[in-house]
């Protein structure tokens, strides 16, 4: 068997091609695929930089700090007149240029077998005074609908006179004689507080914003720590100018 082939001679062109010319666009585009996210990440990373900076920098800190424990929050129109009233009788603790009273409101029904306050923020406000409650910072001049209910919750008052009761018996019976009815006080019954306009934000009622004051108690927390003495020793002036004159009249009967 005879095999018969082609003679043949073949050709390969290897120079290769030269590389392809990207415009600036086509460059940017491929960047921008291959990169989008890490650009993105660090934009979102600066932003929250920026945000906290910004707000430890410039957000305005209360020179003094007054509470409110009842079972719902004061009208709105009740709460930023007392807070404007009371910036008279105080100065610029943190110097930072402005006088700030600030208001902190708890919702708290320390009747156990009632039902007035619904449980998230029974919880939330147990929470919040109890966190305030535990450090310096937290308020020391306490506005309160039941004084005896939060006197035995917390012992955390001390007396008219000034000293303290016993740190190891919180549930004292002594809770009369710890606070003063608002009307007890000329220079809180006396400031102009103007009206409300408004209970709730659900209803349009109008009155003066001191007949919501009125049957309220005020009282001053005790320092059972050193701690809570450094604070005390800055509000106890405040509460000596709010209580001037005042004459109790709150009966253990109530």
């Amino acid at each position: 068997m005879a095999w018969v082939t082609k003679d043949s001679v073949e050709q390969y062109d290897h120079t290769p091609e030269p590389p392809k010319e990207y415009t600036k666009k086509e460059k940017a585009s491929n960047w921008w695929h291959y990169n989008k996210w890490i650009v993105l990440g660090s934009v979102i990373a600066v932003v929250a930089v920026v945000w906290i900076a910004h707000d430890v920098i410039f957000q305005v800190r209360p020179d003094y700090k007054i509470a409110y424990v009842g079972l719902s929050d004061l009208p709105l129109d009740t709460a930023s007149a007392l807070e404007t009233a009371l910036t008279a009788f105080c100065d610029d603790r943190n110097g930072d240029g402005q006088v700030v009273v600030e208001l902190s409101q708890y919702n708290i029904d320390f009747n156990e077998n009632s039902n007035n306050t619904d449980a998230y923020s029974q919880m939330a406000g147990v929470t919040r005074l109890s966190a305030d409650l535990s450090g310096s910072e937290g308020p020391y001049i306490f506005i309160l609908q039941d004084p005896e209910g939060f006197t035995a919750y917390t012992g955390a008052l001390q007396y008219l006179d000034g000293t303290m009761p016993n740190e190891d018996n919180p549930e004292t019976d002594d809770w009369h004689q710890m606070v003063y009815h608002w009307k007890d006080c000329p220079v809180l019954s006396g400031l102009d507080l103007g009206e409300y306009h408004g209970l709730t934000v659900m209803d349009d009622q109008v009155g003066p914003n001191q007949d919501v004051l009125a049957d309220l108690y005020i009282g001053h927390r005790a320092a059972f720590s050193d701690e809570v003495e450094e604070g005390f020793a800055k509000d106890q002036a405040l509460w000596e100018v709010l209580s001037a004159g005042a004459v109790s009249t709150v009966t253990e009967d109530e």
